[in-house]
């Protein structure tokens, strides 16, 4: 498939399929008569993956190590499973993170909730705060 058509299935832009084709995180097309770069439509589980692990936040370097790796093929498997499984605990960890932050959130948007209750229950009319007129002064306890 021609690289307009795999920018469409992939989502991707064709500059940023030449990027990664340029860096190493897919390999070199096949070109046809024409030069133009002709890719099977293999490419396309190895672009959902780098995707994938694109949206878990790993780095570029790090997605360029794996990659390296697997274009070694057999007696890379140990270190390509240790980085994904080092990955996996970054992104449970990022998820406790978030569900931490979820929880603040809700716990706030609550409150917004009691409040409007409160005001409706009070005739709408937030309490006011009064301020001591000037020059006075509290009496001291002696």
């Amino acid at each position: 498939m021609k690289i307009g058509e795999l920018a469409k299935r992939t989502g991707l832009s064709a500059h940023t399929i030449r990027y990664y084709e340029r860096i190493g995180l897919l390999p070199y097309a096949d070109r046809d008569r024409s030069s133009q770069r002709d890719y099977d439509a293999s490419i396309l589980t190895w672009i959902e993956f780098l995707g994938h692990l694109k949206t878990t936040g790993m780095p570029i370097r790090d997605m360029l190590r794996y990659a390296a790796l697997r274009e070694r093929g057999v007696g890379t498997e140990a270190e390509r499973c240790d980085m994904l499984k080092q990955q996996r605990e970054r992104v449970r960890a990022h998820v406790a993170e978030l569900q931490d932050c979820l929880l603040v959130l809700d716990t706030k948007i609550a409150g917004y909730a009691g409040e409007e209750q409160r005001m409706k229950d009070d005739d709408a009319t937030p309490p006011q705060r009064r301020r001591k007129p000037p020059g006075t002064r509290a009496a001291s306890a002696r």
